[in-house]
């Protein structure tokens, strides 16, 4: 893989502390769709390792992987490893990763852990994409630091607003103590559900106290990208004519568009 210039690569973090959002279903979806125009890295940031097995990576495959980039064992430039879509790898996550940030907490700059790592390799690629576990600890901190955006996955279901108030203060402190250049890149509606009328005030409640941030592609329920999940596969190789792989192409598409505005 060639070089590009570093100052080129665009890192974005995939964040919300509520779990079940569609956080990691977007994270290796959004990935395999970039992939199809850009050179990605995925980091697999939670210690559920869901992305890492969303994209067919055997557990016994990932005995490197974000636990080592946080800890200093391994030589960052072998960390990514190659995944069955042309021009997406993934640094993996394994279990070991659940015990990191007690490991890391009397640690220097463990704030700058995954930075420091991905300022090794982020010349290889043109987009990386963190997903981040459910909530924000230490491991988010590392991916807020090391990104230059975040990308919020937000359900089109009650009560989804509440806890963006909490991550967006979350970014603003972020960026006052550690990383002058993170903002927020936007928010992206997932779970919707068009005969659910809840799911379609929710987009409307969205829209009106986000605005622009709000992307206009909306995520919706699709079985067939749970489905996909379960074979490791993206749901753009499992089914690409389905509504899910359909919506995540165009998810891509606007990000490529927003970003070439910037």
């Amino acid at each position: 893989m060639s070089k590009s210039s570093s100052t080129d690569t665009q890192i974005i973090a995939i964040a919300n502390q509520k779990g079940g959002v569609g956080k990691t279903t977007t994270s290796l979806n959004l990935a395999a769709a970039l992939a199809r125009h850009r050179r990605v890295l995925l980091v697999d940031l939670d210690p559920q390792g869901n992305a890492s097995t969303g994209l067919g990576i055997a557990y016994d495959d990932r005995k490197r992987g974000s636990y080592d980039a946080l800890m200093g064992e391994s030589e960052p430039t072998s960390l990514p490893r190659p995944t069955n879509i042309a021009q997406l790898d993934i640094i993996p996550a394994n279990a070991d990763l659940a015990g990191v940030e007690i490991e890391m907490i009397d640690q220097d700059r463990r704030e700058y852990r995954l930075r420091d790592v991905l300022q090794t390799v982020e010349g290889l690629y043109d987009i990386i994409l963190i997903d981040c576990p459910p909530s924000l600890g230490l491991l988010t901190l590392n991916a807020l630091v090391a990104a230059r955006s975040v990308l919020v996955p937000l359900q089109c279901e009650f009560f989804a607003l509440e806890g963006i108030s909490q991550l967006v203060r979350t970014i603003e402190r972020v960026r006052m103590a550690f990383n002058a250049d993170l903002c927020l890149e936007g928010i992206v509606l997932t779970m919707y559900d068009k005969r659910n009328n809840l799911s379609a005030l929710v987009a409307d409640d969205a829209r009106n106290f986000f605005g622009g941030q709000i992307y206009d592609t909306i995520i919706p329920r699709n079985i067939r990208i749970s489905e996909a999940q379960s074979h490791g596969q993206s749901v753009l190789d499992y089914d690409a004519r389905s509504t899910g792989a359909m919506a995540y192409k165009a998810l891509a598409a606007e990000l490529l568009n927003r970003l070439k505005r910037k």
